[in-house]
Order: structure tokens, then sequence, then C-alpha cells
């Protein structure tokens, strides 16, 4: 079992930064893909970002590159979505994601077997 607890949400104006942290507590495996996924209202969900546990490369969706960084900290069992530059069509609920199993589709979320309660991102124009 993996438990996943996002953090870090909230109301940001245009061009802004916000740093989303994503608790990760139970068993994972070196080869877990940590992804992170959103979803508006009335949009499907969105893959954001995504990276190995154990290190390497990482994946970003286009909308996101350049402005959104996912990290992690071993010593805190946290991933991070590190979101500058932000736009009013970040606006969305952000849910942080585990695949233990590891994915070759890191941008499928049926990729992913365990899922935090996701935090809400708003950004005003």
């Amino acid at each position: 079992q993996v438990q996943l607890v996002e953090s870090g949400g909230g109301l940001v104006q245009a061009g802004g930064s916000l740093r989303l942290s994503c608790a990760v507590s139970g068993r994972t495996f070196s080869r877990t893909v940590m992804g992170w996924f959103r979803q508006a209202p009335g949009k499907e969900r969105e893959f954001v970002a995504a990276r190995s546990w154990s290190g390497g490369s990482t994946n970003y969706a286009d909308s996101v590159k350049g402005r959104f960084t996912i990290s992690r900290d071993n010593a805190k069992n946290t991933v991070y979505l590190q979101m500058n530059s932000l736009k009013p069509e970040d606006t969305a609920a952000y849910y942080c994601a585990a695949a233990t199993f590891g994915s070759s589709w890191p941008e499928d979320y049926k990729s992913y077997n365990y899922w935090g309660q996701g935090t809400q991102v708003t950004v005003s124009s």
C-alpha cells in the first residue's frame, strides 16, 4: 500500500508561483514512477509531469514545459511540483499519483495505481 497526500495549492495571481508537495508513505519500489495530473471542471484529467522515483529522466506536458519542474526529496519521501509563471488556464485540481510497477507510458493516467486526494490551484487573471 502507498499513501499520497498533496499540499501547497491555493489562489495565486497570473505570473506567480506555487510549489505543490506530495508526501509519500508506504512501500515504493525503485521502478516506481511518480506523476502529477490535473483536472479542471468539465475537462478530462490531464498529464502534467512525471519522473522515476529513483531518479533519471523526467516528462512534461508541452503546456507546462519550461514553467513547471518535478523533483523529489528522498530524505523526506516527498515529490514536488514547482510551478512558475502560472496562467489562468493552469487552474485545476492537481493530483499526485504513483505507478509502483513502473510505466512506459507515464503520460497515461491508467498507468498509475495510487492517487492522492488532490489539491486545488486557482490562478486569477
